[in-house]
């Protein structure tokens, strides 16, 4: 079958709340994957770092063929052999207290939401049903209602109020914002080190440092989505680590399994995830023995393979390449380790044209909001491979438009 078959099934039968390049891809490799028509491509997007480990790892891909011959849901009425193992090898990798186990990012924030209110009432004293939670705007911490509630973006938020209440919106970068937002019903500070989906925002240096001060003295709960920064994203295991802080909470997910299985975790000083008590909380897939192994050898991988070095160094080589492009369509380059976004100015005519031209020369990456490239690679990029994707970027971004950009 060619890929225009595929691409009318999607469009006859799927719902269209999403707006892929059409390419129909069939098989991956490392930072390779190929389309069913046998076309290669690298891939610069990395499932928007789900697979930071680079596509279909041997090692990841035999611990969950044996472990699924082996257990794969117990639920968590009865304990399984790969929990208690995930938690101790998870909290001795980030330093963490405690850990709960979900399956999606989204999920993990919502579970982070509901542990903090309860912290700020059982611990801090709150009056019930008061708690606030500060975050930023510009933010992105995935697609429920209550998250998208506190959302910026209004193509998230239209058509799907009413939204509960409880958060208050500041600047992002403006340790100073936050601080002036704090009530006596503060419980929360919940922010993105980097913010990936608002299009590679990088906060001023010390920002971090900052506001854990703030946090620590009005005695505040520090909460960071590092589900698309961490795991060796910006060249740390947690981005966090730049600054060196530690957050009181951290959401994890993504690259957490290599991308083959849902997994995501909180992480967290035991005063916060303290507060759940049995039926306080769950999910029926969270915690499962399959997740679990898989997420052990996917974070194993990481750290003995050198992947976090890697993605700090290939970063810092690809965004110096990046910067030597002489282009009268960008506007900004900027990025941390493997997580870069080239910004445009609005005459570039948007940068969907910019994805789509570099498909067709066999690199895939994708439109961050209207006027952004993200380039985001498998971490296990070299410089070699660093130098064919810019041999195809570098004249792409240097084009002439056509007349109905100009």
């Amino acid at each position: 079958m060619n890929q225009q078959y595929y691409i009318q099934l999607e469009e006859e039968f799927g719902a269209h709340n999403y707006k892929p390049l059409d390419v129909v891809l069939a098989r991956g490799e490392r930072l390779w994957v190929w389309d069913v028509e046998g076309n290669k491509y690298m891939d610069c997007l990395s499932a928007y770092s789900a697979v930071n480990q680079g596509h279909c790892h041997p090692k990841i891909m035999q611990t969950m063929i044996e472990q699924a011959q082996k257990l794969t849901l117990t639920s968590r009425a009865f304990r399984n052999d790969q929990l208690g193992l995930f938690y101790k090898e998870l909290c001795e990798l980030t330093r963490s207290h405690k850990v709960l186990p979900m399956n999606s990012g989204a999920e993990a924030v919502e579970t982070v939401i509901k542990a903090v209110r309860k912290w700020g009432y059982k611990v801090k004293g709150v009056p019930h049903d008061k708690a606030e939670i500060i975050v930023c705007e510009n933010n992105f911490h995935g697609r429920t209602i209550a998250i998208i509630g506190f959302s910026t973006e209004n193509q998230y938020r239209n058509g799907f109020g009413p939204f509960p209440p409880g958060f208050k919106i500041v600047p992002f970068g403006d340790a100073t914002a936050i601080e002036q937002a704090i009530t006596p019903h503060t419980v929360g500070v919940l922010l993105e080190p980097i913010q990936g989906e608002a299009g590679v925002i990088i906060p001023p240096s010390g920002y971090l440092k900052d506001v854990k001060a703030v946090c620590e003295k009005h005695d505040i709960v520090l909460i960071l989505d590092e589900i698309q920064t961490g795991l060796g994203r910006t060249g740390k295991l947690l981005a966090e680590e730049h600054e060196d802080i530690e957050a009181d909470v951290t959401v994890i997910g993504k690259a957490l399994s290599g991308g083959f299985y849902p997994i995501s975790a909180v992480l967290s000083n035991k005063e916060v995830l303290g507060v759940f008590m049995p039926g306080d909380h769950g999910s029926t897939f969270g915690g499962n023995p399959l997740a679990c192994a898989v997420a052990r050898t996917a974070l194993k991988v990481l750290v003995e393979e050198n992947m976090i070095d890697n993605s700090r160094e290939m970063g810092e080589y690809f965004l110096s390449q990046l910067k030597t492009i002489q282009s009268p369509f960008i506007k900004e380059i900027r990025g941390k380790g493997l997580l870069i976004g080239v910004e445009l100015l609005p005459e570039a005519g948007g940068a969907r044209r910019f994805c789509e031209d570099l498909k067709t020369k066999g690199l895939l990456c994708k439109e961050t909001h209207e006027n952004v490239i993200r380039f985001a690679p498998p971490l296990v990029i070299t410089k070699e491979e660093i130098d064919w994707a810019m041999d195809r970027i570098r004249p792409v971004l240097t084009q002439i438009p056509n007349k109905e950009f100009i």
